[in-house]
């Protein structure tokens, strides 16, 4: 049952912003996991594309003291970013938080993200600790450092096995290290969870738009820096993170993050690395992602010949099993 809101100061309530696309079944559990949350005074959905119904099962909520619901629809696809954006125009609470719609907050985890966040200096941003909900263990986004080119050539060759513990060879991904206990400042932390107080969001004007899917939360923390902001990470605040539940295109998606990794690169760090190092790191980022095309074009050949399962076979399944699970209680 959700908490008391009339009971929540209005200094501490929470706008939070959905985005959907092809989400599926999980939607469900994940609103409902929002709308338990005392602090939450209004949750704003952006439709960027879903099935039918799957919206409507989602805002489905007979209980008269949960946060309400505005869905934002007809828009079409607009990306993830400018998505986030138009929510947070229509947002009216002191704090928002961007939330996946694959993700579901534990009891209570708004309030302690507000709690440590009151503990800070203004302007900042919060991450939380990101978990794969079959394992239990830490996903890999949930903590990162600042993606520089050299980080990805050194993620693309497989460098960094030379020497592991060396500064210069120290990998963007840091879910495999001992995670910190505290709330602890950190360079990048993950779209699927960002809480921070409404006006340090619109102090840099919101998320990039030239990001249509991917990079724009790595840029958003980035430029937030780059502004005086501070990024923090919260492992006092776990969230099960449930991937490969969308149909959204896999292709598509990775040609997207290749295209936005390009760009971040070229507005962050043009001045400081030598334009030819640019460019074969994009030639390998395009490389990979035409060994990913092939890749997927022999596994659908294999599908038609009946020798592999359809894609996002186990992601659809995980996502019934996890609305099916919470229908039952």
């Amino acid at each position: 049952m959700p908490g008391n809101r009339s009971a929540t100061p209005d200094d501490q309530r929470v706008s939070v912003v959905v985005v959907s696309y092809f989400t599926g079944p999980v939607l469900i559990r994940s609103v409902a996991s929002l709308q338990a949350q005392k602090n939450i005074a209004e949750i704003i959905l952006i439709d960027n594309g879903n099935f039918d119904g799957d919206v409507e099962a989602a805002i489905a909520c007979d209980d008269p003291h949960a946060a309400p619901i505005q869905v934002i629809t007809g828009q079409g696809n607009i990306g993830f970013a400018a998505a986030c954006n138009l929510g947070a125009s229509k947002a009216k609470m002191p704090y928002l938080l961007f939330f996946n719609p694959d993700a579901i907050m534990p009891l209570d985890g708004v309030s302690q993200m507000i709690s440590d966040g009151l503990l800070l200096a203004r302007p900042w941003m919060m991450g939380a600790k990101l978990i794969d909900p079959d394992t239990g263990c830490e996903q890999q986004g949930s903590r990162r450092a600042t993606l520089t080119p050299w980080r990805a050539f050194l993620e693309g060759t497989k460098l960094y096995r030379l020497a592991p513990e060396h500064p210069y060879f120290r990998r963007f991904n840091l879910h495999q290290g001992e995670a910190p206990s505290t709330v602890t400042p950190l360079p990048t932390i993950s779209g699927a969870c960002i809480f921070l107080p409404r006006d340090d969001y619109f102090s840099i004007d919101g998320m990039d738009e030239r990001y249509f899917l991917h990079v724009e939360d790595i840029d958003f923390c980035l430029r937030f820096a780059k502004a005086g902001g501070s990024v923090f990470y919260n492992p006092h605040v776990v969230i099960a993170h449930y991937k490969s539940s969308s149909r959204a295109n896999p292709v598509k998606i990775e040609a997207r993050k290749t295209a936005g990794i390009i760009t971040y690169f070229n507005q962050h760090f043009s001045k400081a690395y030598p334009r030819p190092f640019l460019w074969i790191v994009a030639l390998g980022l395009w490389l990979a992602f035409g060994l990913l095309v092939v890749k997927r074009s022999v596994l659908k050949f294999l599908r038609l010949i009946g020798l592999q399962r359809r894609v996002g076979h186990r992601g659809v399944k995980k996502a019934k099993a996890i609305s099916n699970r919470r229908q039952s209680r």
